[in-house]
């Protein structure tokens, strides 16, 4: 039997810079609300010190108060930059946070994407990757309860121990990072783990998906394992509407400036001089924009790139107003979701049947109406026959109207 294709949202988040940062966060927290309403399954937070779109520092502190604010909504780090962290501290914030959820968190890791982030903190960005395995591990050894002894050029840790056990059993999912590099699927295969594919909607993160997979693979079959592709996660951005013209006009508010964004600290979209920015972005698939059935198809296309993967992450974003922002979620629960999950099949398999035997059951129900108004006819023929001024029978009333 296919797994059920799980539903969700990605939020760095991604915010111009000339709205209030406080009213930013009191938004991004309703839309966690609305995540929740909407039957959306998770939404993952992500961690970012600079650059000033990415306002989130902590999406340990986030996720506290949105869990508040929920009930059935999962809540994962996405992704917490190791690097930046001693990997005590990072444990013991999320088993925490495990508690606190009861059980809804999620771990997700990564080495870190912005280089000013890891510049400010003095680190060199060629030495991430290999930091977040050696903080990755011992997270791991952590949340299986171990005691870990261990110093190297960026923490020391002297019989660290959690002094308090997971609320999951047996501890949070954990999911690395994955978007162009090979380090995620070398992790994911390593350890077991899930991958967030962030860049699944771009050209070149659509292109290493499978590659990625393949590395994850070949190094959990290397530790005995097997990958569960109901663990891999893809992220694209999209933007909906009633109509195509509709989201194109809409998205028009906003994604210039996270275009502008993106390239001044990972350049990695070059649009072509004299191009319609919007149309451009929506004919070369790097985000969809666009209605419910460009959704449909966007992500059908993904499920023949990656059989059985487990979740759509939306991106979330600022494209367009957030009115315009809550409608397009709005349409997603309401067409997309329910089309992959099927909801509807049995209730339009019913619709069909209907129609398709609408002769013979108005030849059925006709009939029964007949017989009931000749049964009534017939009483009231024999009731009235038993009198001594016996009038006889006397038609039933609605017979005309209910047979011409």
């Amino acid at each position: 039997m296919a797994v059920k294709l799980r539903h969700g949202v990605f939020m760095a988040p991604f915010h111009r810079t000339d709205e209030n940062p406080t009213l930013l966060f009191r938004q991004d927290l309703k839309l966690m609300e609305l995540l929740d309403d909407l039957g959306f399954q998770e939404a993952w937070i992500g961690e970012h010190h600079s650059a000033g779109m990415e306002t989130i520092a902590s999406p340990e502190l986030f996720i506290a108060a949105a869990a508040e604010r929920t009930r059935h909504l999962r809540l994962g780090t996405g992704v917490v930059s190791l690097p930046y962290h001693n990997p005590l501290m990072v444990a013991d914030r999320i088993v925490q946070l495990d508690h606190m959820t009861q059980g809804r968190v999620m771990f997700g890791a990564g080495p870190g994407l912005l280089a000013s982030d890891a510049l400010m903190l003095g680190i060199d960005p060629a030495v991430q990757r290999d930091r977040m395995a050696e903080a990755l591990d011992v997270i791991l050894r952590l949340f299986r309860g171990e005691v870990v002894t261990e110093r190297t050029d960026w923490y020391e840790l002297v019989e660290a121990r959690l002094h308090l056990p997971p609320y999951s059993d047996p501890h949070p999912e954990v999911c690395v990072a994955s978007a162009v590099t090979p380090s995620g699927g070398r992790l994911a295969g390593r350890y077991d783990l899930g991958m967030l594919c962030v860049a699944a909607g771009e050209n070149a993160g659509f292109d290493a998906l499978d590659v990625n997979w393949r590395v994850a693979n070949e190094v959990a079959a290397e530790h005995g394992r097997t990958m569960d592709p109901s663990r891999l996660r893809l992220v694209v951005g999209m933007h909906l509407a009633e109509t195509r013209e509709e989201a194109m006009a809409q998205a028009r508010h906003g994604l210039q400036a996270q275009v502008d964004y993106l390239n001044n600290n990972m350049p990695r979209i070059f649009v072509p001089d004299g191009v319609d920015l919007v149309e451009w972005y929506a004919e070369q698939g790097a985000g969809v924009i666009g209605t419910p059935d460009d959704a449909i198809a966007r992500i059908e296309r993904l499920q023949q790139k990656m059989p059985g993967f487990g979740a759509l992450l939306l991106n979330a974003h600022d494209w367009a107003t957030w009115e315009n922002t809550k409608r397009s979620y709005e349409l997603y629960a309401r067409y997309v979701i329910p089309h992959f999950e099927r909801s509807n099949a049995p209730r339009q398999a019913s619709y069909r049947w209907v129609t398709e035997h609408q002769s013979e059951l108005t030849e059925k129900r006709t009939a029964a109406a007949r017989a009931m108004f000749d049964k009534h006819e017939a009483e009231w023929a024999a009731k009235r026959s038993d009198e001594p001024s016996g009038n006889g029978a006397r038609p039933a009333a609605g017979r005309e109207s209910a047979f011409g």
